[in-house]
């Protein structure tokens, strides 16, 4: 069977965890071994979300002040980068020698014109108290909202249109190699003024709807979507076939 997991950011990450490279590691570690026991029977192509990781990274470059802060979109090709890494050395650890595992950073189409960059919804980073949320809106100009008991970044998250680099993707799984892609919901550009060119913009698209998007784009027989929470809520697993 063609699978596409998608691994939730804050199942890498737990919400009660530091965003310390250990707890990341161990993390990614406890997946992939659960990963690779799928791998061995199946075609598999892992998505993965990035909303505690890319909202870390703002922060760090907000706290930078001799130079403007990174763009969304430059931020979350490097947060593909960082966690891409680890779960292909991970799980390159656990599969034979003879199995490849590669990382592709996967830019996404969205509509500049899109609804949602008036309205930010998506919540990035890690979650802070409402005296310190208040205080970072008030000094970074950030839109903040409530997300369960605290607060946290809310950015701008289009709809995805299309995921670009199709072909390497299918080129890879027919040659038996697990995939990496689209992470954090993938990389987002939109088309410019001429309708050809392509560049970023602000925004961070919703992990499961980009790997939604790719599931039906490579005609998986299954997609499943596994985040933080317990027990039978462990996952959401939609199989078409």
């Amino acid at each position: 069977m063609k699978l596409v997991i998608a691994l939730g950011g804050n199942a890498l990450l737990r919400r009660d965890q530091a965003l310390s490279a250990d707890n990341q590691l161990e993390n990614i570690r406890r997946a992939a071994a659960q990963l690779a026991r799928v791998a061995v029977t199946h075609q598999l192509v892992l998505t993965h979300g990035n909303g505690p990781q890319v909202g870390l990274l703002a922060l760090q470059s907000a706290a930078y002040t001799a130079v403007e802060s990174y763009p969304l979109d430059v931020l979350g090709a490097q947060t593909d980068g960082m966690i891409g890494y680890l779960l292909e050395q991970e799980l390159a650890n656990l599969l034979p020698a003879s199995r490849t595992v590669t990382t592709l950073l996967t830019r996404v189409e969205v509509d500049a014109d899109d609804a949602a960059f008036e309205h930010p919804a998506k919540p990035i980073g890690p979650v802070y108290t409402q005296a310190v949320a208040e205080h970072i809106a008030a000094t970074k100009h950030w839109a903040m909202a409530a997300d369960g008991t605290g607060f946290r970044r809310v950015v701008a998250s289009p709809l995805p249109l299309r995921v670009l680099g199709l072909d390497p993707i299918r080129w890879l799984l027919e040659r038996g190699a697990l995939v990496i892609a689209a992470g954090g919901g993938g990389i987002p550009v939109a088309r410019g003024i001429d309708g050809h060119s392509l560049h970023g913009v602000e925004a961070v698209i919703d992990k499961d709807l980009c790997s939604g998007l790719l599931a039906h784009e490579l005609e998986a027989d299954c997609l499943i979507i596994a985040t933080d929470v317990s027990g039978e809520r462990l996952s959401n697993t939609h199989c078409t076939r």
